[in-house]
């Protein structure tokens, strides 16, 4: 087919014919890598504080200020993200989260007091709450919308194996050699994957919305090349308009409704992850459990991250995400209801192993991948950061909420909170969200980009 036949191509139409391989493979790794030590990093906090507690170092009022602060860093890393990635480039932003947590990780290893290391992991979180927001981000804008899903929920999957690997660590490494060499291992690894996503391509999507087509198109003609297509097309250069757009627009009549659910997948599953899950060491070890044993338990719910990860895989492309989400929560609320009623140790490692797998079904395929599907190319990170701001700045609030309600009742306090937001989500998806499986991200963002546009010219 002749150049003329052919016609001129956005980035998104030359990105979308494409099949999934070897480029897309090698995006994948090397976001992978920085995404799976950002995971590491986050939930290595359950075994640590465990540990600090049971050392004397800390006390559950101060391990509620190490979560509040790390959230409070999360924050800010999250809608920096959002605000340097759409002006500067998705390379650029992530490259520099990735040294602010790898070199703040090893400045809390020779920490020498709780008070240093709360100040170390908030550094830390701005660099992790970057490199949340642009790594789905930023992958989405890379692999066919065809596969899209099944690609999203792979990085998810390994991203969560995170879960397990830093839960068996820490089953290892703290009791013997003690909790700073856990902060050593993602440091050291960080700077390493640093080096290596140096030669990581920038997004033609983005390069576009800039009018850099010549960048885009030399981008796309190599990923095109590695991906065996040979056909040869015009990029175009006039589809993409040339207005700026505030951040207040994902606020705006059009993008509302995707904001608002959005924002409470973020809180939800924030408070899943990290007002109950990174508790749980902490919880064990307050009602009179071993170190060891808690460590033992949280591995064997750990491997639920990675098979959550794996199920999201397998669903997202077939079931579409809506469904998924609301089903999971359901089956989180229910196992989250049953389990302060539980008291054998292998049942309990049982229910909490499907608790912790449907919440990162969850994670998957509603956090990673349908959120940044949201919103257009030209503020789709700062989009994702809105949502992503808003749920780290709850969470790093509802940590105290969190030592309250163990307070007052146990376990069986901070799990009816669990459950209760659970089912509030799986309604709210049910009758609000909107479906995006294999829809190419310029055909979602079209529904209401020229309402999107009309509410700017006003």
């Amino acid at each position: 087919m002749s150049v003329a036949n052919q016609g001129a191509l956005t980035a998104g139409e030359r990105l979308d014919r494409l099949p999934f391989g070897k480029p897309h493979w090698r995006i994948l790794g090397l976001i992978a890598s920085g995404m799976f030590l950002d995971a590491m990093e986050l939930y290595l906090a359950g075994g640590v504080l465990g540990a600090l507690v049971k050392e004397g170092y800390s006390t559950v009022a101060l391990n509620a200020q190490f979560i509040s602060w790390t959230f409070f860093g999360l924050v800010i890393g999250a809608w920096s993200a959002g605000v340097l990635g759409d002006r500067f480039g998705r390379r650029f932003c992530y490259q520099l989260n990735l040294a602010i947590f790898g070199v703040a990780s090893l400045a809390a290893a020779a920490a020498p007091n709780m008070q240093a290391l709360i100040a170390c992991r908030f550094v830390m979180g701005i660099g992790l709450g970057a490199e949340i927001v642009i790594g789905y981000g930023t992958l989405s804008e890379f692999v066919p919308a065809a596969v899209r899903g099944r690609a999203i929920s792979m990085l998810a999957l390994i991203t969560n194996m995170a879960v397990f690997v830093a839960a068996f660590l820490g089953l290892w490494i703290i009791p013997n050699f003690g909790w700073r060499y856990m902060f050593v291992i993602v440091g050291v690894s960080a700077i390493g994957v640093w080096f290596l996503r140096k030669s990581m391509p920038e997004s033609p999507r983005w390069l576009e919305t800039k009018r850099r087509f010549d960048e885009a198109d030399a981008i796309l003609r190599k990923i095109e090349a590695d991906a065996g297509v040979t056909t040869p097309v015009r990029q175009a250069r006039a589809s993409i308009p040339e207005d700026t757009v505030p951040v207040w627009i994902v606020f705006s009549r059009p993008l509302l409704k995707r904001t608002l659910i959005g924002i409470l997948l973020n809180v939800v599953m924030g408070f899943c992850l990290y007002g109950f899950l990174g508790w749980l060491p902490t919880f064990f070890v307050k009602q009179g459990f071993s170190i060891a044993s808690s460590l033992q338990w949280t591995t064997v719910m750990g491997l639920g991250g990675p098979i959550g990860g794996l199920i999201g895989l397998l669903v997202a492309d077939r079931y579409g995400r809506k469904w998924t989400v609301v089903v999971s929560s359901l089956v989180a609320a229910a196992t989250g209801a049953i389990y302060p009623t539980v008291h054998d140790p292998y049942l309990l490692m049982a229910v909490g192993f499907v608790l912790v797998t449907a919440a990162y079904v969850i994670v998957a395929v509603g956090f990673a991948l349908w959120t940044p599907e949201l919103y257009e190319t030209r503020y789709r990170m700062r989009g994702a950061a809105v949502c992503g701001t808003a749920g780290r700045l709850t969470t790093a609030g509802v940590q105290f909420v969190v030592v309250a309600l163990f307070s007052w009742g146990g376990v069986s306090g901070v799990v009816g909170l669990l459950v209760l937001l659970l089912l509030l989500q799986a309604a709210v998806f049910a009758a609000f969200a909107m479906e995006t499986k294999q829809r190419a991200l310029e055909e979602i963002s079209q529904e209401d980009g020229l309402a999107v546009r009309a509410s700017l010219a006003d």
